[in-house]
């Protein structure tokens, strides 16, 4: 809104003409974030507390973990907060692009809340049924799936990492893909949320990564140079990726171990959906895979355990996903975070490197 309201009045008051540019909404998108997630939390943390709106944690796992029980949880809705508002702050309001990203937060982040809502205040243990849950997922994404197909000028071709002509055109099929990424990517930062500071460190790895991309993509001479799909008004996308950023550093700063609040579905699922939504919007898909390898790896994880165990009646992992495998094993947990974290760094720079390597 800053923008829309101030530039056009650069002509008058030249120093306004600042807002022009996406790199500097683009940084203070970030900090704006930053400071409200900062500033809030201790009061939501205090709020949650007085209401004993604590987490519960399974006996089945880790014993180390018996010590978390009623830590504050639903953190996530400081998260969604302060990212649409520094969103709509920061960000040209007039892209359909931004309001598409700000409906997978809302959206997405509204499921989670009715599933935290059932858990910790209706003391409802499973929260909304697997089948609830996944139809909500599916209808939502699928909107922001329809939406994307009809906007015109947007292209159906599935943009490979490290090849620049082989560009498959999916056609109606598109649809489906986008809600696969978009579900999927919701569903596995959900899963890697288990350890303390242990999803919110690769979903700011991620959404940096894709700043990059998103400025890239919408900046018509460096897609050009880049070989890469220039998309006209995605580059504001980068704003609302910077705010995930931003909110996310103000986030762990109280959700570092030990944690003094958890962000619960109401925080993941969104943050999932947000990066998936992003992914399709700025035409980098499948980067996704390597950008945000950590919650791939802890999927997957699932995915065999849940298989090996209904087929052979024998698990992979002692226990999944897979960072309760590394605790199981002796491993402290913040050694299982650092070295995920460490292993997230490492794939976002080498999916970095395809935007020139192709």
């Amino acid at each position: 809104m800053l923008y829309n309201w101030l530039y056009p009045l650069h002509t008058e008051y030249s120093f306004l003409n600042v807002f022009r540019y996406q790199s500097f909404r683009i940084i203070y998108a970030a900090v704006t974030a930053f400071l409200i997630a900062f500033m809030l939390a201790p009061r939501l943390i205090r709020k949650l507390q007085a209401i004993k709106l604590g987490q519960q944690v399974r006996d089945d796992g880790p014993k180390t973990h018996l010590a978390k029980s009623g830590t504050p949880t639903m953190g996530g809705l400081l998260i969604v907060f302060s990212v649409v508002l520094s969103t709509l702050l920061w960000a040209d309001i007039t892209s359909p692009y931004v309001w598409l990203s700000i409906l997978a937060m809302v959206g997405f982040g509204a499921i989670g809340f009715a599933d935290d809502y059932l858990k910790f205040i209706k003391a409802q243990s499973k929260g909304l049924t697997a089948a609830q849950k996944f139809t909500a997922q599916v209808a939502l994404a699928l909107t922001i799936a329809v939406i994307l197909y009809f906007t015109p000028g947007y292209s159906e071709k599935l943009n490979v990492p490290f090849f620049k002509s082989f560009m498959p055109d999916l056609g109606w099929l598109y649809v489906i893909f986008a809600v696969l990424v978009i579900v999927g990517s919701s569903n596995a930062v959900n899963l890697t949320d288990g350890l303390d500071g242990l999803a919110i460190g690769p979903v700011m790895i991620s959404a940096l990564a894709y700043t990059i991309v998103a400025y890239m993509v919408g900046h018509r001479v460096m897609s050009d140079y880049l070989l890469i799909p220039h998309i006209e008004g995605a580059g504001e996308v980068a704003v609302f990726t910077a705010a995930i950023l931003g909110s996310s550093l103000g986030f762990l700063w109280f959700n570092t171990y030990p944690a003094s609040i958890f962000m619960g579905d109401v925080g993941s699922l969104p943050l999932g959906a947000a990066l998936g939504t992003v992914a399709v919007i700025s035409k980098h898909e499948l980067l996704l895979l390597m950008v945000g390898g950590v919650f791939v790896i802890e999927a997957v994880s699932v995915i065999f355990q849940v298989v090996s165990f209904k087929s052979r009646g024998k698990r992979i992992f002692l226990m999944a996903p897979i960072h309760h495998h590394f605790e199981m094993k002796g491993w402290e947990e913040p050694k299982v975070v650092v070295r995920l974290w460490i292993i997230a760094i490492l794939l976002a720079l080498l999916s970095l490197s395809t935007l020139k390597l192709r």
